[in-house]
């Protein structure tokens, strides 16, 4: 099974967390930075961990939203979602660059691994990475609460190893 870390990262925080995220799996997984690939090279993955961050007034990082998302061919892959915030800055669209990426991935009939995380912890108004009460995938915030990545990226990794 080939496993891929793919993530878009304009300030290099996402990539940091991509990069933890890797060692802490300790498996083999590619890391690609969804700015230098298309959808032929992640469509060979079997399984996937997709990460960004959100921008502007919730939309994906740039790299993101340029990427011919239509053709990506997520059907009966397995997928987990991480990504980055600032819910002090812009708490009424906390880490939405998850919730459009987990709406894509159910769409391509991706199966969803580590999207039952608890929101305690956190203060925010609204995200659209809240799916039935809980986090549709890890949620980092860098500018508030660096201290707490580690753990949560080592907390979350141990509850998605078995499907990776």
């Amino acid at each position: 099974m080939s496993i891929a870390i793919v993530y878009g990262s304009s300030g290099g925080n996402t990539e940091s967390v991509a990069k933890l995220i890797q060692k802490k799996l300790g498996k083999a997984a590619d890391l690609i930075d969804i700015g230098k690939a298309d959808a032929d090279k992640i469509n060979g993955y079997d399984k996937l961990i997709l990460g960004a961050s959100t921008w502007y007034e919730g939309q994906l990082q740039d790299d993101w939203d340029s990427f011919d998302k239509d053709a990506l061919d997520l059907k009966g892959k397995t997928v987990a979602l991480f990504g980055l915030g600032d819910q002090s800055g812009y708490g009424g669209e906390f880490c939405d660059g998850v919730g459009i990426l987990y709406e894509l991935s159910v769409k391509k009939g991706a199966n969803v691994v580590g999207d039952k995380n608890s929101t305690d912890g956190y203060s925010f108004e609204a995200s659209k990475a809240v799916v039935d009460g809980k986090f549709a995938g890890l949620i980092i915030d860098e500018d508030n609460q660096s201290d707490l990545t580690a753990s949560r990226v080592e907390r979350w990794v141990e509850s998605i190893r078995s499907a990776f």
